[in-house]
């Protein structure tokens, strides 16, 4: 990871993003639906870590961005350069009465591989690279536990250490336009994104007493 003297200087202008989802047609931008929550996550290429999360019963709107870098409001190019220090990230508004954040864990450690460091498949950088950014108490707990748990069925399965980050919430950044719902039908319905994840599945992510009725059940 760069220091904060060799990170590039960035801009202070924000991306132009569309206020509508391609798919959903709910908001990009806040203000979000009243009752509303975000869970944000790094799992590789976000053109199909976005896809996934977009299809998601629950899910009210999806972006894709960068987040957990020095660099403000950067661009493609300057993130792939490894000089931004931002991970590849989805943001994820969801309405917690019908999906958990839970099951939304489950999702994101099922949709990738989380012990290959700095990269996923054949995407090498520091922007490919796993990491849960939280947003409060609860869901930080609840992020290290399903690691912990995770953690224990890979390596039954033969696998590494996860190397996800659980960190705290930081500036998201919204990525250009293009990238914004990049695999829907209105702009690339061909395009491919190969799934990367282990194949074990993740046990965390079943309803607790704390979760509201109606809450999505991921069973592990």
């Amino acid at each position: 990871m760069i220091t904060p003297g060799e990170a590039l200087p960035g801009r202070a202008e924000q991306m132009p993003v569309p206020d509508r989802h391609a798919v959903l047609g709910t908001p990009l931008r806040p203000p979000y639906p009243d009752g509303s929550e975000i869970a944000e996550f790094a799992l590789g290429c976000f053109w199909g870590a976005e896809r996934i999360f977009w299809q998601t019963p629950g899910v009210i709107s999806t972006s894709v961005g960068y987040e957990g870098g020095l660099t403000p409001n950067p661009a493609y190019a300057e993130v792939c350069s490894g000089r931004t220090g931002h991970a590849e990230t989805v943001r994820v508004v969801f309405d917690p009465a019908k999906i958990s954040y839970g099951a939304l864990l489950k999702t994101f450690w099922e949709s990738h591989d989380p012990t290959q460091g700095m990269r996923q498949g054949n995407d090498t950088g520091t922007q490919y690279r796993s990491a849960i950014f939280y947003f409060s108490p609860e869901q930080q707990a609840e992020a290290e536990q399903s690691l912990a748990a995770y953690q224990k069925r890979l390596a039954e399965a033969g696998f590494p250490q996860i190397t996800t980050e659980v960190v705290p919430a930081s500036d998201f950044y919204f990525a250009e336009d293009y990238h914004q719902q990049y695999l829907s039908g209105g702009k690339n319905p061909n395009g491919y994104c190969p799934d990367h994840g282990t194949g074990v599945s993740c046990p965390i992510g079943v309803v607790g007493a704390s979760d509201p009725p109606g809450a999505v059940k991921a069973e592990g």
